[in-house]
């Protein structure tokens, strides 16, 4: 990502963005001048071009020099984020270190349902920002004897979970298992142009979890007290 800009109203343009931007209720709309262009699924555009309105978390990826251009809609604001491979952060990655893996962060634990789906408001990575998303259920478990639990939401796949960690479907019984081991940074641990949903305030655990990735090298380099 090499950018986050909010649209409004009012027509704007952006650096590295070709065109003239805007949104209202019809979604937004682009209006090119005579020696720019961009391509939409497949398509040469050029002048003008209404993208109608995008659904929520819904986004389309538009080709634009030296990269793409995602034009989005996130917590009920459209957004552009133009994607270009020759941004530092993806040239200088150097990789993200993560804790030792360890049994003990392998933890069996059961799915509690919702009498029925709950929807539940979270802030985001960018201040001012929330998400909605519908809770099923949560999931209960135990670590070194003391209860827990988190507040789940559908998974990506059908009838799996996420709890800022990936977990498969619960079986006949609720069971499910929770291998911190594998958890993994989302966008915004890498970019301030991300806008990923924080966890719930329930999701806040009173114990320090050493597992899966930690905070990546190049953040730990900008912010020195993020190393303490």
């Amino acid at each position: 990502m090499a950018g986050l800009h909010w649209l409004t109203a009012e027509p704007q343009r952006f650096p590295g963005v070709p065109g003239e931007w805007r949104t209202g209720t019809d979604g937004p709309v682009v209006t090119l001048a005579d020696d720019e262009e961009i391509v939409v699924d497949g398509r040469r555009i050029r002048e003008r071009h209404q993208f109608g309105v995008i659904a929520e978390r819904a986004g389309i990826t538009v080709e634009i020099d030296g990269g793409v251009l995602e034009v989005a809609r996130r917590g009920g604001r459209d957004i552009l984020r133009p994607r270009r491979p020759d941004h530092p952060l993806r040239t200088r990655y150097r990789g993200t270190a993560t804790f030792p893996p360890a049994e003990r962060w392998v933890l069996q634990g059961r799915f509690v349902p919702f009498e029925r789906p709950r929807p539940t408001t979270v802030g985001a990575a960018v201040e001012g920002l929330q998400h909605v998303y519908d809770a099923p259920g949560r999931i209960e478990f135990c670590v070194d004897g003391l209860p827990l639990s988190l507040t789940a939401f559908n998974g990506v796949t059908s009838g799996s979970l996420s709890v800022s960690l990936a977990v498969g479907a619960p079986d006949e019984q609720g069971r499910v298992t929770l291998d911190f081991n594998r958890a993994v940074n989302l966008p915004c641990a890498y970019t301030d142009f991300a806008t990923c949903p924080l966890p719930p305030t329930e999701n806040r655990l009173p114990v320090a979890v050493e597992a899966g990735e930690k905070i990546p090298y190049e953040r730990l380099a900008a912010d020195p007290a993020a190393r303490s």
